[in-house]
């Protein structure tokens, strides 16, 4: 079985710093796109950022030259560095790897169980 286990949420004041880890755990062969996704209450979920096994990168264009993705592909770990915290960055987070797969011809993809990111004003 395949897990994605987040860590790093908590309560930070405007204007600071939070990072989020991600790694992958169980049997399983590679992982392609890792990425970050957030839920705010009564919003959908919508997406952070990406990046893929080589380092290709996107971002959403509200956090963009403030969230900073990463990845050790040998520690099949996703990083979020996320400065000059909002308000209305407050949401779970959510960790994803699109497609890890478990054998040469069967991919998943999975989903972590979110962190809450709490800015306050």
């Amino acid at each position: 079985q395949v897990q994605l286990v987040e860590s790093g949420g908590g309560v930070v004041q405007a204007g600071g710093s939070l990072r989020l880890s991600c790694v992958v755990s169980g049997s399983f062969l590679i992982v392609n796109a890792m990425g970050w996704y957030r839920q705010a209450p009564g919003n959908q979920r919508e997406l952070v950022a990406v990046i893929s096994r080589g380092g290709t990168i996107n971002y959403a264009d509200s956090v963009k030259g403030r969230f900073t993705i990463s990845r050790d592909n040998a520690k099949n770990t996703v990083y979020l560095q996320m400065n000059s915290l909002k308000p209305e960055d407050t949401a779970v987070y959510f960790c994803n790897a699109n497609r890890v797969f478990i054998s040469n011809d069967r991919s998943l993809e999975v989903w972590g169980q979110g962190t809450l990111v709490t800015v306050s004003s």
